[in-house]
Formats: structure tokens, C-alpha cells, sequence
């Protein structure tokens, strides 16, 4: 597997917009492009405060200019509430007359739970509107178009990459009919995820944790395999980080239901859903006992060649139930079988400074050829002594 850097480090290009906040810009911003990329790194910035409380919106962030300073922010706080452009327009209390709006994703032209960001737009006066990228939603698209025909400039594609992979489970949603996968390994500096196979063992901890809890925050389920439980005994449910809008769902490939009753999983089953995927011949006593506790047990095919669950039938279930997005948490069996398959949308990598050895469990099982593909590196964060890479297959998964 080869890594290349795309310049799509979200995180690097933030550093110092996300800090400037209201005011004048820097003086580095010499020209149009310069200040456009400025201000469209704050909106994406500010985008991001939305995380875990607007799905299934797009993440939107929004900065309204006029004569070089900043006069109004907002993002898209909560589903179903006003929306980034409205929110910058208000913030700028009337200064919004001849300014330019940036905003992460081309304004909306519907009437939803709020009336259409274009006519507020309109209305405000603003002059010019940047946008990193077209909508792709046909109930919500085409503010772009309508603006234009009312002689307001209209600009598009400034950090488009970024604002992309920004929203890529929206996106994602769009065109597949199938949750986007995300998969997250804590390794050790020789890709382990555990020094000893069937025990626990705490890779990374302190900021790390905090940003693990993050991401199930932003995803609509959480995934294990029956091995990380019966090592680790995990709850899956957010705690070091504000609660997200809805419970996230606490998933389990299970193939002959070997879920303990006195599992923190079970224990917990009334906080928040989880859901046991089995196999069709797997046990009905144990279906029933577990049902018994409030956990909801799924059927599906075993894969036609292993023994396993079909990972296939797996993700189509969880669309078919609302699913638009799965934080897969491994463990190495789980995790190498979807990089296999092409399943995996982005890798969340937290590598620790530890080396475990034999007979540590590999992150990375199955030989020759296990994710092959190339991987696009989106950002990079020093959390303490981890280093985190956000990654995306450099081509789109092609599953099967």
C-alpha cells in the first residue's frame, strides 16, 4: 500500500484561517485566489462545528466579506435549523450589502424545514457568491443557476477537493445505494492492534481517545467484529465528546452469536440501539436470549467463500435501515476482510510510538495483495504522541 499527499490536508490549510475569526485578513492574501482560498478555509473551518448534530445534512460552513474583512460567520449548527448562509448574513448585522459570501456547498433553492439560502442571499444584497462545490441533491440544488439569473457573480470550485472529502458521506449517499465506510485501526509502529491476540490492549489513549469518540459522534453506527468484543468488551457509545444528535448504533458481525449476556454491549442495550448480525444457522435459543435484553438480532447469508458473514448482504441491511454511514472499529480479521473487498471509503490510522512483535495481531491479514490500491493522504494530526492520517483509496471503491 503507497501513500501519496494530495494537498487536501484539511487540517494544515486551517491552521491559520480557523483562528483569524472576525476582522481584516492576513496580509498574505494578496490577490482574488489568495483571499478566496483564505476566507473558503475559514467557511470549511467552521463547517466542521456541525459535526455529529447535522446528519443527515451536509456539514456547511459559511463567511460573508466586504472590503477585506470578515463581518459575518455561521455554520449549520443542528438538522433542521437555520442554515450557514443565513447565519453569516445575520451575523453581519446589515453589512452584507456589496459583500461576498463563501460558503462550502452551492446554496440551497427549496423550501424545507427553512425557506431557500438563495433568496436570502438575494434579499441581503450580497454581491458575489464563492461555493466550493455543487449540490448533487435534486430537491436541493440549483441556487447557483437562480442567482446568476439575478446577476449576482457566482463563483464555484475554490477547495473543492477539501470540501469534498469534507461532506463525503452526503455525497456518498447521493450516488450509492450503500453506507459509507470508514475504518479506524490504533496501531503500533508495526501495524499491531494488539500485543497479545484475545486480550485487550490500550494502543493509544488521552487525545487520541478523545478524537476516537469524535468520530463515532459522526457516523450513524459503529461496527466490531465478535473477536474486539470478547477481547475488549467495549461500550461503542460516545462519551468524550458531546453527544451526537441521534444514538449512534452499536453494530456486531456475529456469525454464531457468542454476544455474553453480562456484555457491556447487553448491559447498555437500552442507551443506545445494537444490532447482532448472524448467520442464518446460528442458535435461535441465543437469538431469543439476546432479544430478551433488548438487542435486535439480524440474519443475513454467510459469504459464498468463507465461513464468515457476507459483508455485502451486511452494509445493503443497514442502508435498508437508515444507515448512511459506519465508523468499522475492527479488529484485524473484520478490517482486512473490508480493505479485501474494497469496501473502505477513508482509514482513520492512529499510530502509536510502540512496537509489540510476535505474537501481536496484525492489522493488515490476508498476504499478498491486501489493499493494494494507492491511498490519498487527507490530513495529518499530531494527537500527543499519536500521529493520526485521514486517508482515502486513491480510485472510488469498487466492491466485488
Amino acid at each position: 500500500m503507497s501513500i501519496r499527499a494530495s494537498g487536501a490536508d484539511l487540517s494544515g490549510c486551517l491552521s491559520q484561517a480557523d483562528t483569524q475569526g472576525v476582522g481584516r485578513e492576513p496580509g498574505l492574501a494578496t490577490n482574488t485566489r489568495e483571499r478566496d482560498d483564505f476566507h473558503m478555509r475559514r467557511a470549511l473551518a467552521l463547517a466542521q462545528h456541525g459535526w455529529g448534530r447535522v446528519a443527515p445534512n451536509p456539514l456547511v460552513g459559511a463567511v460573508v466579506v466586504r472590503d477585506d474583512e470578515i463581518v459575518g460567520e455561521g455554520y449549520h449548527a443542528e438538522w433542521g435549523g437555520v442554515h450557514a448562509e443565513v447565519r453569516a448574513i445575520e451575523a453581519a448585522e446589515g453589512r452584507a450589502s456589496g459583500a461576498t459570501l463563501y460558503v462550502t456547498l452551492e446554496p440551497c433553492h427549496h423550501s424545507g424545514k427553512t425557506g431557500p439560502c438563495s433568496r436570502a442571499i438575494e434579499a441581503a444584497g450580497i454581491a458575489r457568491v464563492v461555493f466550493a462545490t455543487a449540490e448533487t441533491n435534486p430537491e436541493a440544488r440549483g441556487g447557483a443557476e437562480w442567482l446568476r439569473r439575478r446577476r449576482i457573480q457566482v463563483e464555484e470550485g475554490v477547495c473543492a477537493l477539501e470540501a469534498l472529502d469534507l461532506n463525503a458521506v452526503h455525497f456518498n449517499s447521493l450516488r450509492h445505494q450503500r453506507p459509507y465506510l470508514a475504518l479506524k485501526y490504533a496501531l503500533s509502529l508495526d501495524a499491531r492492534l494488539a500485543e497479545v491476540p484475545g486480550t485487550m490492549s490500550r494502543v493509544t489513549d488521552g487525545e487520541a481517545q478523545v478524537e476516537a469518540h469524535r468520530l463515532r459522534a459522526g457516523h450513524d453506527a459503529v461496527m466490531v467484529g465478535i473477536g474486539t468484543v470478547l477481547a475488549d468488551d467495549p461500550r461503542l457509545t460516545v462519551r468524550e465528546w458531546r453527544a451526537p444528535r441521534l444514538p449512534t448504533r452499536r453494530v456486531v458481525l456475529d456469525t454464531m452469536l457468542r454476544l455474553p449476556g453480562d456484555s457491556a454491549l447487553v448491559r447498555t442495550a437500552a442507551e443506545a440501539p445494537v444490532w447482532v448480525f448472524a448467520a442464518e444457522d446460528a442458535p435461535e435459543t441465543r437469538a431469543e436470549r439476546l432479544r430478551g435484553e433488548g438487542v435486535d438480532v439480524l440474519r443475513v447469508r454467510r459469504s459464498p467463500a468463507s465461513p464468515r458473514l457476507d459483508l455485502e448482504a451486511v452494509l445493503a441491511e443497514l442502508w435498508g435501515r437508515g444507515v448512511s454511514s459506519v465508523l468499522c472499529e475492527g479488529g484485524g480479521s473484520l478490517g482486512s476482510a473490508l480493505l479485501a473487498e474494497g469496501r473502505v471509503d477513508r482509514l482513520y490510522a492512529f499510530i502509536a510510538p510502540r512496537l509489540y512483535g510476535e505474537p501481536g495481531v496484525s492489522g493488515f491479514q490476508g498476504g499478498r495483495g491486501l489493499a493494494a490500491r494507492d491511498w490519498r493522504l487527507i490530513s495529518r494530526h499530531s494527537l500527543g504522541a499519536v500521529t493520526l492520517l485521514t486517508l482515502a483509496p486513491e480510485s472510488p471503491a469498487d466492491p466485488g
